[in-house]
């Protein structure tokens, strides 16, 4: 079972040019795990909510390409709130942690590279079920 204390900020790198800023990421060196999926969200009215889900098996690393907002994570017992802002820093999310994203700037826009591809039944989207297999896997 993951712990709030493993989800961190991957500090990635940015190559500053005269023209702008650029931040690779690679596969299994800035991030533990190979990209199978990216999307965005965007357009979210100022200081929304998204998320309120876990997943069984899915790993992120959510990025604020554009703005800002926080991320919540909790792991049943233990909460811990991130606040991103910076486009050259991820939050590294594991598998088996609840996260909700909220307070989004106007125009921000959340990038997510996830390990896996879309699978419904990877999602865990109660927090009472989140907890049940939560407890029932630290027992």
């Amino acid at each position: 079972m993951a712990h709030v204390e493993e989800c961190k900020l991957i500090n990635m790198t940015r190559i500053q040019l005269p023209k702008g800023n650029l931040t690779p990421v690679y596969n299994d060196l800035h991030i533990p795990f190979s990209v199978r999926r990216i999307y965005y969200l965007y357009d979210i009215p100022g200081g929304s909510s998204r998320g309120g889900h876990a997943h069984k098996d899915l790993q992120q690393l959510i990025v604020a390409a554009s703005g800002c907002f926080d991320v919540i994570v909790d792991d049943g017992k233990n909460r811990k709130l991130f606040t991103l802002n910076r486009s050259y820093f991820g939050l590294l999310i594991p598998r088996m942690i609840w996260r909700e994203i909220d307070n989004f700037s106007t125009g921000a826009i959340c990038l997510v590279l996830a390990s896996k591809e879309f699978d419904e039944s990877d999602y865990i989207r109660h927090y009472h079920d989140f907890q049940t297999v939560a407890d029932s896997v630290k027992a």
